[in-house]
């Protein structure tokens, strides 16, 4: 096979793999793009590497090129190296910065965690602005401790100590792939960033609760009806909120009033039927009314091609505007609305805590009450108590909608 006959196949452009040299062919797509491809078998495996497009350097490699190259190739597989694991393993080896690394390692991230998001989300915000175009190898220990305190001195040191845990996690990626000898966040711990975190434990009162949704009811340009209807639901429903901002239409059945949350959407990775009580019904009713089209319940309330439903943050960000956490649109600090109620502080996680202390107080047995929050039943029971309490789980909210209909 010579270069005219080569340049004659390119022009046709019809489909074919050809042999040109030992492990060496000529192949065309069914897109009609000619390209090289190097055949060869290593540990008993047959392999297929791309060599590149066939044409005229720089662009091309033509057929004299193509030889030579598939002979060191042969050459490398005598000597037991994988060409296209070196392939693979040289991209690693060209990334450079701290942005390329915690690309690769937030692609492993989105395979094995369930909210990929998450470490993404602190890493754009928190940490790739103060590191992200620093050479890997510049990385110290001092780097990283400026970036926890910053975020702990902004307020947020649950986040400062999700930071450091992420830098951990980055660093040690760096060292697995050769980049770094040493990781340079081990040197910290969370008496360096956000303190040691403690378990939450604020619940709301019955008066609180009634408080509350009257700021919230008086409050109603800067904590929407759409904010108000979903911290509703949490409280009453007492779901994750994840599961409830996510939610789409098809999972209701308002004639029975159930939800069916499927399994790949909980925490259990078990489906659950979730019974409705009465109070919701006119609730969804107006939601459906409020989305319009949409297939979500809370449809994002900005273009966004990353997903249809709001921010993880929304709700947060609404109840902290309450607290005089955040400013308005001239960027000046809102009031403490709740707080000059007498509402002591909480985060929008309180009220599924809030709601399972009140079916305590309603006498709803733990194992009844666990269920409706979709926690699993620990130990020995757990394993055999597969029973899923649905009538029960109905009655014991039902008795909840009664206790609170009066204040939402």
């Amino acid at each position: 096979m010579n270069d005219a006959q080569l340049k004659s196949l390119a022009a046709k452009a019809e489909p074919c793999m050809i042999s040109v040299d030992r492990g060496l062919y000529f192949r065309i797509s069914k897109e009609g793009s000619a390209f090289w491809v190097f055949r060869y078998s290593i540990g008993g495996k047959r392999r297929q590497l791309f060599l590149g497009n066939y044409g005229r350097a720089p662009a091309g490699i033509s057929l004299r090129d193509a030889r030579d190259l598939v002979a060191h190739k042969r050459a490398d597989v005598k000597n037991g190296i994988d060409p296209l694991a070196e392939k693979k393993r040289s991209k690693l080896i060209e990334m450079t910065t701290v942005n390329q690394v915690a690309e690769d390692w937030l692609f492993e991230c989105a395979k094995r965690l369930e909210h990929p998001q998450i470490p993404a989300r602190v890493y754009k915000n928190d940490i790739a602005p103060a590191i992200g175009e620093l050479a890997i190898k510049r990385v110290t220990p001092p780097d990283i401790l400026g970036i926890v305190r910053s975020i702990n001195e902004s307020g947020r040191p649950t986040i400062s100590n999700d930071a450091l845990t992420y830098c951990k996690q980055l660093f040690n990626h760096a060292v697995k792939l050769g980049l770094f000898q040493y990781n340079p966040a081990l040197a910290l711990s969370p008496k360096d960033a956000g303190g040691v975190e403690k378990s939450r434990t604020r619940i709301l009162s019955l008066d609180e609760i009634k408080t509350v949704f009257q700021v919230f009811r008086d409050n109603a340009p800067i904590f929407t009806r759409d904010n108000y209807l979903a911290v509703t639901l949490l409280l009453l429903l007492g779901v994750r909120k994840g599961e409830l901002i996510a939610a789409k239409w098809n999972e209701f059945d308002l004639d029975k009033l159930i939800r069916t949350l499927p399994a790949e959407r909980t925490k259990t990775k078990v489906e659950i039927k979730i019974p409705l009580p009465e109070l919701t019904r006119e609730w969804f009713v107006e939601l459906r009314y409020r989305t319009n089209a949409s297939e979500y319940l809370f449809p994002s309330r900005r273009a966004s091609k990353r997903r249809g439903y709001i921010s993880d943050d929304t709700l947060n960000h609404a109840l902290a505007k309450l607290f005089g956490l955040k400013v308005d649109g001239n960027k000046k600090p809102l009031p403490n609305f709740l707080g000059s109620v007498g509402v002591e502080h909480f985060v929008i996680h309180d009220l599924r805590r809030t709601c399972r202390s009140l079916l305590a107080e309603l006498g709803i047995p733990s194992r009844i009450a666990e269920r409706c929050l979709n926690h699993k039943i620990r130990g020995i029971e757990g394993v055999y108590d597969r029973y899923d309490y649905f009538e029960e789980r109905k009655r014991a909210l039902h008795g909840l909608s009664e206790t609170l209909s009066g204040f939402l």
